[in-house]
This record gives C-alpha cells, structure tokens and sequence, in this order.
C-alpha cells in the first residue's frame, strides 16, 4: 500500500495558547518534563498489558514491557521509547493537536495568574505533560504504531509554533518513540547520570523496567503488597510523590492488608495541602485500582465516596476480575466491601488525629475540611461520625484565645521589664516554661481557637435550650456583628460560621444531643428578658416607642416584614433579623453568587429603645423635629442593610450621612 504523504495540520487555538505560555514561560523545575514523559509511558504499558491479560490481539504480543532512554552528550540529544499501545492517527490529531480537556483549560488559566511562572507540580496536576517537553526541545518527533495488528505506523513533528506535520512511518513494532535535541540552555539533560538521577527521584516505582543507555535504573516493584514492616519512611513517601505528583511529603497514610471475607491490600494518603483545582468537584480524582498487581482503573470513583476524594493512593485486590469494567466495579459487592473498610479506616485515622494529633487534624480540617463536610449531605450511614469530627470557631474560643494573647503579651513585657533589671546578674537561663521571648507558653493548641458540637453542648448552662449559630462571609465580620451583643452579655457561646459550607451543612444538621440548632439570625429567638433592663427609665418605651417604629416602618416601605423592639440589642442602635420565611442573609447572598434566580427575603428590623441614638430620636420628634427623625430612620436602616451586605445604593447612603451632619451643625 502506497503511504500517505506528509501533511501539515495547524494547531488548536488553545493549544497554540497553551504552547506559547510553556515554551515561552520563566519556569521552575524544566525537569519535570522527564517524569512527564515517563508517566505517560507507563501509562502505555499499563493498557497494553490490560489488552494482553484479558485475551485482546496485540501488535508483536512477544515485545518485553520497558521504557528506554538513550542520551548522547556530544550531540545533546534525548529519547524515550516504550513498548505500550502506542498510538492511532486520530490519536495525534485529537491527543497532541487540540485541548481534549478542561483541566488543560484551567493549567492555562493558572498559568496566567502566576504571571507565565511555570510550575512542573502544576504540569503533573493539569494532564499536560507530554507538552513539559517543548520547555527544553527545540523540535519533537513522535514515531509510534498503536497495538492493535491492523493499525499503521506514523510520526508526528512539531516546534511548537503553531503547526505539526504528520506522515506514515515504517515502525513494524507497536509502541512509541519521542525524541529531540535538548535546547543548550538544557543540554544537562543529555547527561545519563542526571537522568538517572531524576528517574530515582521521581519514577523510581514505575512497575516496568527503566533503562538509561542499556542500564536499569529503578528499582520497580509494587510497593503495597510488601509488609508495612518492611517499607521505610523515605520509600513510601517517594511512592506517594510518585503517584500523587506531589513535592511534599503526605501528612499521613494507611497502608492495609486485608484478608478474610474480602481481600485486598492498600497503600493511601493524605497530601500536606489541596491542590489548586481542588474546589472543583469536576476535577476531584479517586484511587488507582489494580486487580491482582495489574493496572485496572486510574480513577475508581466507586472505592470512595467525592467527600473522601482528597486520598491519593492505590487499592489492589485479587477477588475482582481482570476485565473488570465501570458498570461492574459501580454494582460489585466486592467494591462495595472494599469501600466500606476504606471509609472506615479512614474515618478512624481523622478520629485519632482529633483526639491524639490536633496539629495533624488542624491541617486535614484546613485543607480537606469543606469537601469533608460536604458528607453531612450525601453519606447518612456515616453522618454521626462527621458531625463528630465537625469544628467551629464561637464566641467563647476567639475571646478566650484573645484574652490568652493579650495575657502572653503582658507576661512577655513584665518579664522584658525584669530581664532589663536584671540584666547584670547572671539570671539569664530561661525556664522550660517560657517561650522566645521570656514569656510564659499559653499552653494553646492547633485547635484551641475552634470547638466540636459534643464541647459545646458539655458547657452549655441547664436554662439554654438550643445551640446557638451566626453565619457570615468572614470571622472577623460575625465577630463584629451588633446580634451577639445579647449573648456576650449572657456569657452564652455562639457558633460563628465563616466557612461558605456551613451556612449549608449546619442547617441540616437539626439538632445535637437533643438541642436544637438555632441561627440568631432568626427573629423569633427565644431571649430571656433582664428584669433590671425592663425596670429602666433609660429606654422609648409606651407610645412613644410606638410611634418611632411607625416611622421606621414608613422609611423602610414594604421592604420589611416588620420592625419591633430588640431585646437582643446592648451596644448597638438598630440590626437586621430574619422573619419567619426568610433566609440567612449569608445564605442569600451565596445563592446569588451561584446565579439562583430569587428575590431578596423580607427582613425584621429590630431597634434598641435604650440606645442614646434611639432617646434622641425620640425627643426629636416630641420637639417636632420630623424631618431630622425620618433621616436618621432611614439612616439607620441602610446602616444596618450595609452591614448585612444588601445596601444597593451607597452613594445616596452618604448624601444622606451629610445632610444629617449639616442639620445638626446648625
């Protein structure tokens, strides 16, 4: 048959996109493009050898599995060669010349945010890998004959620039060969040992033969099916870089063998930090699935549930079939066994991190805590556990944690005080008890600043009824909101929900060792009056108060449900609640940002009679001061819409602000 001339194919748009920001980037780790080009090699061989296993006709059955690498110093040349499925016409075409996935979209997305700094985690992390190779080639050449028999042979050529050429080869083998001349600001990468080097750096546990110049560099083998005994800290942890394209170490793991009624071994971590597409739950990936030491699956949504899917690792069990596809693994009992122990497991390694290793809890929780928390609405046979392990900033913890400050800074300065004092003597040992500085250790830790629902509960007074919560966009904002007057004067805790998730999660959880949660958010909070506050002469009460309100009411129009007397107000003149159908402001807003078509709840408008500002109003209007009592009502209720993040025109709030400030100048 006559070949197929070269032809000339022009790149993607977004590829074109793509190879301009690598070849042109400043970049951190160009050696990154060697673990790239390994991967997808051992990528190769993995589906191969699944082909072989389960009965398929491959292109020379009879090829060993290996990688080769050949370098030539003098020449500054590189290639990889691999016997795996190779690749298809169509491959090269829809594979190597346009973007085939989001996660390509979003590397580029990020790279622009860093300001062309190309990061090779980022490579590893967005799928892009083969392309890591144009930071340090000058021109690729792909040659490659995919495995199924009847296929043909071609080479794929490109610079990168815009274009790739295409044409048959007469490859007879099934596999692929990349190869290039190393630009000279690269030209390391034709030394071996610097390739060996970074194969035992970064591919060392690739489950195929490696070899540089004729010599086998890794040392292979399936990590997970050895004792746990018998893998030291540094092999497993090069193993979970391996697979994770992660450069710190993980901040746990599990490594399991399980025998009995089901079987399988595992080796799981826990990474140190999120990725950077980790909020997207499109991207969020499972575990590797090997059946028997082969490669089955990279991406087994069925061993975890999504708000367990911050684990990276591998699952290998001898009870499932090799063909084993994603409708069987979706109904398979033996799936579903192995997920149940997983969770498990994994459930009782987050329980003993928040019981004996609070640093390790505080970093999951920090990191892993909103995709975990997720669970409260999707896994109800595991519900009681996460609720368990759920922790919240409060009133009770900022302040103590701020009185404990403002006590370590006190002790810091008396004991400088002292040290100056005493600075000719020879008292110059610090005690074990002092930090730094000479201080005293407040003794906190990692999770002194958050409390669990059981703590809460434990310190709650007999009279309180209901556990109480405040969501908002940031700490520091609900540490400054006018409805936790109340309860700070009462000493009762209140939950503060800073966390997005929250505002979703906590709602659904209805009630705690039979105490309800409550946001005080609600109008309808069940408050305790002060008698020595009823008894007050300081406070509008009567008609008067009556008709203040009536003129709060007229200001505010039909935008509220109501506007009563607070009895939940110390500090503050006004604030805003929510009615008996309406939805936390903080929820509100999020549900716009997600685009939900809905108008805004009406709210309560609830005002502080013993409030000077309210006396003041109150006394304008006995004096007939009407228009001055109508500013500052409607003053007072933008104020109060500003802090709840729903005031839609502050320009006419401060026109308003400076009108009041010229009438009471006269």
């Amino acid at each position: 048959m006559e070949k197929k001339s070269r032809q000339q194919f022009e790149f993607k748009a977004e590829m074109k996109q793509l190879l301009h920001l690598i070849v042109n980037s400043l970049y951190t780790n160009p050696e990154v493009f060697l673990r790239e080009l390994i991967s997808n090699s051992s990528d190769a061989l993995n589906k191969v050898r699944f082909k072989q296993v389960t009965g398929e006709k491959v292109q020379s059955p009879k090829l060993p599995a290996h990688i080769k690498i050949e370098v030539d110093e003098k020449e500054q040349t590189f290639s990889i060669e691999d016997t795996g499925i190779g690749m298809k016409f169509e491959d090269l075409t829809e594979r190597l010349g346009t973007v085939a996935s989001s996660g390509t979209m979003e590397f580029i997305r990020q790279l622009k945010d860093q300001k062309n700094k190309l990061d090779g985690n980022m490579i590893g992390q967005f799928g892009v890998g083969f392309y890591s190779a144009f930071m340090v080639a000058e021109q690729i050449t792909v040659e490659t004959r995919h495995s199924d028999p009847d296929e043909k042979a071609w080479i794929w050529v490109s610079d990168g620039k815009g274009t790739y050429e295409i044409e048959e080869s007469g490859r007879t083998e099934r596999g692929t060969r990349i190869s290039f001349r190393l630009k000279d600001e690269h030209k390391e990468f034709a030394r071996s040992e610097r390739i060996k080097q970074l194969i035992r750096k970064y591919s060392n546990f690739v489950d195929y033969s490696i070899q540089v110049n004729g010599e086998e560099v890794n040392s292979r083998g399936a990590v997970w099916h050895k004792n746990k005994n018998e893998v030291t800290e540094e092999e497993r942890n090069e193993f979970y870089k391996f697979i994770s394209n992660d450069f710190q170490e993980p901040l746990d793991h599990l490594h399991l063998s399980m025998e009995g009624r089901i079987n399988f071994k595992a080796l799981i971590f826990v990474p140190q930090k999120a990725k950077p597409d980790f909020f997207r739950t499109e991207n969020l990936k499972s575990l590797q699935l090997y059946s028997n030491r082969v490669f089955v699956r990279e991406n087994c949504e069925e061993l975890l549930p999504e708000y367990l899917r911050f684990m990276e690792g591998v699952v290998d069990s001898e009870d499932l079939p090799l063909n084993v596809s994603r409708e069987v693994t979706q109904y398979s009992p033996v799936m579903a066994k192995i997920r149940e122990v997983l969770v498990n497991k994994i459930f009782g390694m987050i329980e003993y991190w928040a019981e004996s290793e609070p640093e390790k809890f505080r970093t999951f929780y920090d990191e892993f805590g909103p995709l975990f928390k997720s669970g409260l609405n999707s896994d109800f046979s595991h519900r009681d556990r996460i609720i368990e392990l759920l922790r919240f900033h409060s009133t009770h913890t900022v302040d103590k944690l701020k009185q404990s400050d403002s006590e370590v800074e006190q002790k810091d300065s008396e004991v400088e005080q002292k040290k100056k004092g005493d600075a000719a003597s020879d008292k110059s040992k610090k005690d074990p008890g002092e930090n730094e500085n000479g201080g005293e250790k407040s003794g906190a830790t990692a999770m002194d600043d958050m409390v669990s629902l059981k703590a809460y509960v434990e310190r709650m007074p007999d009279s309180q009824k209901e556990i109480y919560y405040l969501s908002g966009d940031s700490l520091e904002e609900l540490k400054r909101d006018p409805k936790l007057e109340y309860f700070r004067k009462k000493e009762i805790e209140v939950l503060l929900l800073a966390d997005p998730v929250d505002a979703f999660v906590v709602p659904g959880i209805g009630s705690y060792s039979q105490k309800p949660l409550k946001s005080i958010e609600k109008a309808d909070l069940a408050l305790e009056d002060d008698p020595e506050e009823e008894k007050s002469d300081e406070k509008v009460a009567g008609d008067a108060l009556e008709k203040l309100i009536s003129v709060f009411r007229e200001e505010a129009g039909d935008r509220l449900e109501n506007v009563v007397a607070s009895r939940r107000l110390v500090d503050s003149a006004v604030t805003l609640t929510v009615g008996k159908e309406g939805m936390d402001s903080h929820v509100e807003r999020m549900m716009k940002m997600m685009d939900q078509d809905m108008g805004p709840s009406k709210r309560v408008l609830e005002i502080n009679p013993a409030h000077p500002v309210i006396r003041n109003m109150s006394r304008m209007q006995d004096s007939g001061n009407e228009e001055m009592v109508r500013l500052m009502a409607r003053q007072l209720y933008d104020g109060a819409r500003l802090m709840q993040g729903e005031l839609e025109s502050p320009g006419e709030f401060v026109s308003r602000m400076t009108r009041v400030m010229e009438l009471t100048t006269r």
